[in-house]
């Protein structure tokens, strides 16, 4: 009976948790098929009284969201595999080769996963500056082609093969390389797609680094491109909230096919693959 009663509990506070995190989307959407006064009324009102699908029309637009959404994917995708790729080397670097000073550089590296990314805006800037590529492509990726989060969640999947039978393949003439493709890369797929599932949706809603090394539309990400709805005589808040719809909805739906993948890959540390 407690166990029913603690259980009940349980998954009655999970039932409010998820109603609490769903509420601002359901607002927005809501609110995107409103009116401008609807919007603004107050009290505030939660279902329009006649569904303004013009303000998805408009919202489209208002502003080049073709361009930004091409910029958008782009950026996202060559950072995922750049940080993939590179994640995977360092990782079999950490897990099972021997170098000298390797307990002490993955210790210092470990370190850096406490700085504040905030604080590194400035060296970013400044180096992308003098190397005069600011508003370009390599802008936008360069900084984020590594990461080590995700070296620390793969050299713990890789970790978990037994050192033997890496020595086992050495043996039998496998080269590193071919051990870390056919061996450790295969057992490793969870915490692989979890790493590129978490990697594409902070690049996809990045704003603040998009926002500060790009300044024409040309190079503009989605979410800086939601600007387009502020201005000096004030906010379209159906229109942004519609924009900001079609914005999230792609992670959305890539989050709700590959979510089992973080999970297994994340959680208990990523300790398997």
């Amino acid at each position: 009976m407690k166990k029913i009663i603690s259980n009940t509990i349980v998954y009655l506070l999970l039932v409010v948790g998820a109603l609490t995190m769903l509420l601002p989307f359901f607002w927005m959407v809501l609110t995107s098929f409103k009116t401008g006064f609807e919007a603004l009324q107050v009290p505030p009102t939660w279902l329009p009284k006649k569904l303004q699908v013009t303000n998805w029309i408009s919202a489209w637009k208002a502003a080049p969201f073709a361009t930004y959404l091409l910029n958008s994917v782009i950026v996202s995708f060559m950072t995922t595999i750049g940080q993939i790729i590179t994640a995977i080397m360092a990782a079999f670097a950490f897990a099972k080769m021997n170098f000298h000073g390797k307990k002490i550089l993955f210790t210092i590296l470990l370190a850096t996963m406490m700085v504040p990314g905030e604080m590194l805006i400035i060296p970013n800037f400044v180096t992308l500056s003098q190397l005069h590529i600011v508003n370009t492509y390599g802008a936008l990726i360069l900084p984020w082609l590594a990461s080590f989060f995700a070296v620390f969640t793969l050299r713990q999947s890789f970790a978990s093969v037994p050192d033997q039978l890496y020595y086992a393949a050495k043996l039998d003439g496998a080269s590193d390389w071919k051990f870390l493709w056919q061996i450790l890369v295969p057992n490793a797929k969870s915490s692989i797609t979890a790493i590129g599932l978490l990697q594409i949706i902070g690049s996809w809603n990045s704003f603040m680094w998009p926002l500060i090394v790009t300044n024409t539309d040309k190079m503009r990400t989605l979410p800086v491109g939601l600007q387009a709805f502020s201005s000096d005589s004030g906010v379209n808040y159906p229109e942004l909230m519609a924009a900001s719809t079609f914005v999230i909805l792609p992670m959305v739906i890539l989050y709700l096919f590959l979510n089992k993948y973080v999970v297994a890959g994340i959680s208990g540390g990523g300790i398997k693959g």
